[in-house]
């Protein structure tokens, strides 16, 4: 499994990999927004906070941990947010999509969904993984709630996972799809986007 810097293109939204020029339109969308408490980076209150936090997730992706996306919407042609692909294990043919996020606007729209498909579409039909991990902060219910609705299965809760930048001890809800559940996964992901 050899997971390599692609652009991904839907219907809604556009994939394409993070880049320090993408610095700018995610502050736009991104700073001050309260879903940061969710995530293990800290808030993010202004543009330096966001460029230090591209050029972190980029440092991760020169490890080949982390690959790193920036979802534009097609119609406005705005950035809508970020996701990636983390904790990649070519030898297990394993991957994590995980440290998404999207401004409001763009929030229960089409665009958090296609990516999602079209992340996992490459993951399973491209680069030929086996299991597709997601996880989240326990006490994000409305993430929990989104990740439930695409068909992943919940595996468990790791306590006190991860210490967040505030001190918080984070309790995380890991998910999977597997390679034998992408094809009902799939059909599910698709008959959500006809509603779009």
């Amino acid at each position: 499994m050899e997971v390599k810097p692609v652009v991904l293109t839907g219907t809604h939204a556009r994939l394409e990999p993070m880049t320090e020029a993408h610095a700018t339109g995610l502050a736009e969308v991104g700073v001050g927004q309260d879903f940061w408490k969710f995530l293990v980076y800290g808030d993010m209150n202004t543009k330096a906070d966001m460029q230090n936090w591209v050029t972190d997730i980029l440092g991760r992706a020169e490890k080949g941990t982390d690959l790193p996306f920036v979802a534009v919407h097609l119609e406005s042609g705005r950035i809508a947010g970020a996701t990636r692909y983390l904790n990649i294990m070519p030898n297990d043919r394993g991957l994590e999509i995980g440290g998404t996020w999207y401004g409001p606007e763009f929030q229960r729209t089409a665009v958090n969904t296609e990516c999602k498909y079209l992340l996992m579409s490459h993951a399973f039909e491209t680069l030929g993984a086996i299991r597709v991990q997601l996880k989240t902060d326990s006490r994000n219910e409305r993430s929990q709630k989104a990740i439930e609705r695409i068909g992943a299965k919940k595996e468990g809760i790791l306590r006190n996972h991860m210490i967040l930048p505030d001190g918080y001890f984070r309790h995380s809800v890991f998910y999977s799809i597997l390679d034998s559940e992408w094809p009902e996964v799939k059909k599910n992901l698709e008959a959500m986007m006809e509603n779009y």
